[in-house]
């Protein structure tokens, strides 16, 4: 298994979210994971947003990694939302993004934050596993995806 996939509980993947823009998502992220993890949603706002001004998380191909390193946090949090509508996201390609998948991380996690964000980049670049993953239809079946990918496709 992958560390995504470790990583990554069916209660954080959140299926056909409507927001109208990042704000609107980052907003709620936050609110997700308050709910569900305890951590300040101001925090996680403040995080993504400040990460996202140093340059754009999105990779193109309708996907984004939003990340950032969050105070206090005890370990790495992953989550995956798709969104209803895509938004705009500054991609490479210009296109919109719909499939995101939401990195927080400890302050000292700096080499499993890298190895992370290099799996994803990976996992979502392989077209195969991004057709499968926008016929799901339940939490369950995203996250077998995220299990199963490399044998998948």
């Amino acid at each position: 298994m992958n560390t995504i996939a470790d990583l990554l509980q069916t209660e954080d993947i959140i299926l056909d979210l409507k927001v109208a823009n990042k704000s609107q998502l980052f907003e709620e992220i936050g609110r997700h994971m308050e709910r569900m993890h305890g951590m300040p949603q101001a925090w996680v706002v403040l995080g993504l947003s400040r990460r996202e001004q140093a340059g754009s998380t999105g990779l193109g191909q309708g996907v984004a990694i939003p990340h950032a390193r969050i105070k206090d946090l005890a370990r790495i949090q992953v989550a995956y939302f798709r969104l209803a509508t895509p938004v705009p996201f500054a991609a490479p390609d210009g296109k919109p993004v719909s499939d995101i998948l939401v990195l927080l991380v400890p302050k000292q996690a700096t080499e499993e934050h890298l190895r992370i964000l290099a799996d994803a980049t990976q996992i979502f670049s392989d077209a195969c596993f991004r057709e499968r993953l926008n016929i799901c239809q339940q939490a369950a079946s995203v996250k077998e995806l995220f299990v199963n990918w490399s044998a998948l496709c």
